[in-house]
């Protein structure tokens, strides 16, 4: 008995969506997470749009020169998957059991997180430790981890800096978009009881949603069926899904202080996930907002309450 058109019909449009869902879900994945692939997506985004005084500074502020005159130790380490990671040193100019450890934004890299490292350095006397998270600077990896994989290696570093430093050392994470989602990941995991505090600022809740929101602002594309299987792409070739790296499921493990921080006006990363994430601490935490402030660039256009907080925070769980 000869099937009837209309079938033959389903049959062959099922095969074509499918076909379309396979080829959209390799590209996003080579979109977002591969290494190697042009970020076109980003050029000329509203989303990252940043204030001329930001801009100003984020690119030829006198941090870069800093940055450039100090004399880091480069560190290497082995990840638990078998990359070299590379992260910085640099000791303070007066002895001290305090470091902050940096986490980097998307495509970023350990030196841009000089920015936020002078005033620790200058200001706070800190010693720094930054890092070329994995798929970026001269760590290895040919896909970026969006923090999930990236948080054991923090684990590693954390008690790398232990080792090197000392048992009575301090140390604050912070981190950036990518970088504090990263951070947040890491509270949920076992950190050394020298992690005292952790800063994120302008964090995301998961990459699923964080890719939801961005695939609907961006592509206008809806979530369904594209993120799922995007989701599962991600997970054969590198070895993690959309959903199991979430900072919201990890920060409901937390037992560091987190002070969180974003823009109001951030439409690249919702200023909603910090506040999801806030309440759903279990830790202790505070969550401060800016208006007039896109993403990650609260620290430039509002330094002086920026500051201020950030340093009741650290006065609050540093050790005097």
């Amino acid at each position: 008995m000869k099937k009837k058109p209309w079938i033959k019909i389903g049959i062959g449009l099922l095969i074509i969506l499918l076909l379309i869902d396979i080829i959209g879900s390799i590209y996003f994945y080579n979109l977002a997470i591969d290494r190697d692939f042009p970020k076109d997506f980003l050029n000329g985004n509203d989303d990252l749009e940043v204030s001329g005084e930001a801009m100003e500074v984020m690119l030829e502020g006198d941090w870069r020169n800093w940055v450039a005159n100090q004399d880091f130790d480069t560190w290497k380490m082995e990840s638990f998957d078998g990359l070299t990671l590379q992260g910085y040193f640099l000791e303070a100019e007066e002895p001290t059991n305090k470091t902050v450890v940096f986490a980097h934004g998307y495509l970023g890299n350990g030196s841009q997180m000089g920015l936020f490292g002078q005033y620790y350095y200058e200001e706070l006397g800190y010693n720094m430790f930054t890092v070329d998270m994995r798929g970026h600077g001269k760590s290895e990896g040919d896909y970026i981890g969006f923090g999930w994989h990236d948080r054991l290696d923090y684990v590693d570093w954390v008690n790398r800096v232990v080792d090197e430093l000392g048992p009575e050392t301090e140390i604050v994470l912070h981190g950036v978009s990518m970088g504090a989602a990263t951070v947040l990941m890491a509270s949920g995991e076992e950190l050394p009881d020298n992690v005292k505090a952790i800063v994120a600022d302008s964090p995301y809740t998961s990459v699923y949603d964080l890719f939801d929101y961005q695939m609907k602002r961006m592509f206008n594309v809806p979530a369904f069926p594209v993120l799922p299987s995007t989701s599962l792409v991600t997970k054969i070739r590198a070895d993690y899904s959309l959903k199991e790296a979430s900072a919201l499921k990890q920060v409901k493990k937390a037992d560091v202080p987190i002070l969180y921080v974003h823009g109001n006006d951030d439409a690249f990363v919702p200023t909603e996930m910090s506040k999801e994430l806030y309440e759903n601490t279990s830790s202790e935490a505070e969550l401060i907002t800016f208006n007039g402030s896109s993403h990650g660039e609260a620290f430039v256009i509002h330094k002086e309450e920026y500051v201020a907080k950030l340093n009741e925070f650290l006065n609050k769980h540093m050790n005097p």
